[in-house]
């Protein structure tokens, strides 16, 4: 389990499928690695390798080391070339990752600091739109300030809060009502999306491929422009020559004739130059015989000879006719238009984000993929996350089902607080857990026992399924508190009481000198 996570992560970050394996082989992780230095990684691999890696994490480039040169017999006297002076270091620029505060939200800000509070900058910006407009005196927004920030605290994680178990209840429960179906995507007859709990399953198992992907793309000018529109739509839309031609077996002379039909190309807004510079490396363009609706006449015709009689080889290039690509994007299999108000968007069967963004019209702020690996390859680890957030609050809430979105926001940060986007199963999260009881609590008993007795592993009993397992409390909520009753080092003792004499000891000493006989 842990050996795959490791290949995995070190394949997305680009490298060799056979050094990951090694690398893993020999029991590294993504953390050792990036705290391994060059001569340890040389057991292994070969060192401009082990160099690479290294470089593709991120970790420091080694210090090359000079081989001792041999003495130089002597020679005349020359002048010493002056050192050269040391490169000045450019200073790292940190992009901004979110705008500017606005006029509004400074004043906010301000206001904050007076009263030594803090609030996230969503709450800010919040704030600053409700106030937009409403004249208030700086005396009332700082009481408005401070109704906020205690209504803030209020809603904070208790000390020692399960929030684990209690957000993973408050998706799963609802995940028990959603549906298995998959829907029509709304006002698309023609086009399916996966909906309800198979979408939900996708998302927490970080799918390389959804079932159903899908994009929505919005350009940066013309949108309100229907042919304009149309034109963008062809021009992503990939066409082979299967969508635009009859393909046709000619086993007397053995070769395949494809006749372009000239309504399916003008639909796809396709010419004959384009299928000429597609095609010339495999076929010719020649003028054949055709025998069509009981006439026989000649038609343009795209040949492809097959070289010799072998009916295998003749349907092998019958495929690759089928399948050449003419126009389009890899991956889009369909781009249809989809009017919202009074501008179109673009939605496609099939998704390739990478070729999609570089496109000089596309809007890259607005244009989006379902599938999370994807966005995490092209735009990042912080890109993936929103996305796990965004697909997974809308699935439910298509549903009618409402949970609240800091759950959801939990679960996407455990998905993807190392830098890669895992997913929860043993293959992911729960695989990597460092109690031994959780892990075979989860799947695999036996394997997961008989591993950590091999290597002697320790269960320090942390978390909630391994203190259940052992039938101790949960160190969770009031489980959490411990009373220690600590006495002191040395108690005083009790002074000693005097002791009153009894009456026969009284009796017979007298009466005192200072009593009185009574007559």
């Amino acid at each position: 389990m842990a050996r795959a996570a490791t290949i995995q992560a070190l394949r997305n970050r680009g490298i060799s499928k056979k050094t990951s394996e090694t690398l893993a082989d020999a029991g590294f992780t993504l953390e050792s690695l990036g705290h391994s230095k060059v001569e340890r990684l040389k057991k292994f691999i070969p060192e401009k390798e082990a160099v690479k890696v290294l470089k593709k994490l991120g970790a420091p480039a080694p210090v090359p080391t000079k081989k001792p040169e041999k003495p130089k017999p002597a020679a005349r006297a020359r002048k010493k070339p002056a050192a050269a002076e040391p490169e000045a270091e450019v200073p790292l620029k940190i992009p901004a990752k979110a705008p500017a505060p606005t006029a509004a939200e400074r004043e906010i800000l301000e206001g904050l600091a007076e009263l030594g509070s803090s609030l996230p900058r969503s709450v800010v910006a919040e704030l600053a739109r409700k106030l937009e407009g409403v004249k208030i005196s700086r005396k009332r927004l700082t009481e408005v300030l401070a109704k906020v920030c205690a209504k803030y605290a209020s809603h904070g994680v208790d000390p020692n809060e399960s929030a684990g178990i209690v957000s993973a209840q408050s998706i799963g429960e609802p995940g028990t009502q959603m549906t298995m179906r998959t829907f029509h995507y709304a006002g698309v007859a023609e086009m399916n999306v996966t909906l309800g709990l198979p979408r939900l399953i996708e998302i927490v198992d970080a799918r390389r491929v959804p079932s159903t992907p899908i994009m929505e793309i919005y350009v940066k000018s013309g949108h309100s422009d229907l042919e304009r529109m149309r034109k963008i739509a062809t021009e992503i839309e990939m066409t082979i020559l299967d969508d635009i031609a009859d393909i046709e077996t000619d086993l007397e002379r053995m070769r395949i004739v494809a006749f372009p039909d000239e309504h399916r190309m003008r639909a796809r807004g396709v010419t004959w130059p384009e299928i000429e510079e597609k095609v010339k490396k495999i076929a010719t363009i020649q003028e054949v015989r055709r025998t069509a609706g009981g006439s026989d006449r000649k038609a343009r015709a795209i040949v492809v000879e097959a070289g010799e009689p072998s009916y295998k080889k003749l349907q092998r290039i019958v495929e690759q006719v089928r399948s050449t690509k003419i126009k389009g994007i890899e991956g889009i299999s369909r781009a249809i238009l989809k009017k919202r108000g009074d501008t179109y968007v673009i939605y496609t069967e099939g998704s390739n984000l990478a070729k999609i963004l570089e496109l000089p019209y596309i809007d890259a702020s607005r244009t989006t993929t379902n599938s999370i690996q994807e966005i995490h390859e092209v735009l990042g680890i912080e890109a993936a996350r929103n996305a796990i957030v965004h697909e997974a609050h809308n699935t439910l809430q298509e549903q009618g089902l409402t949970v609240d979105i800091r759950h959801i926001m939990l679960v996407a940060d455990m998905m993807t607080n190392d830098g890669d986007v895992k997913a929860i199963g043993r293959h992911g999260i729960s695989g990597r857990k460092s109690s031994v009881l959780a892990r075979a609590a989860f799947e695999i008993t036996a394997h997961h026992l008989l591993r950590a007795a091999i290597q002697g592993e320790v269960d320090y009993l942390d978390g909630v399924a391994e203190n259940v397992i052992v039938g101790q409390p949960v160190t969770l909520g009031t489980g959490a508190v411990n009373l220690v009753y600590k006495p002191p080092a040395s108690p005083p003792k009790p002074a000693p009481r005097p002791s009153r004499p009894t009456a026969a000891v009284a009796m017979a000493a007298g009466p005192s000198p200072t009593e009185e006989a009574v007559p």
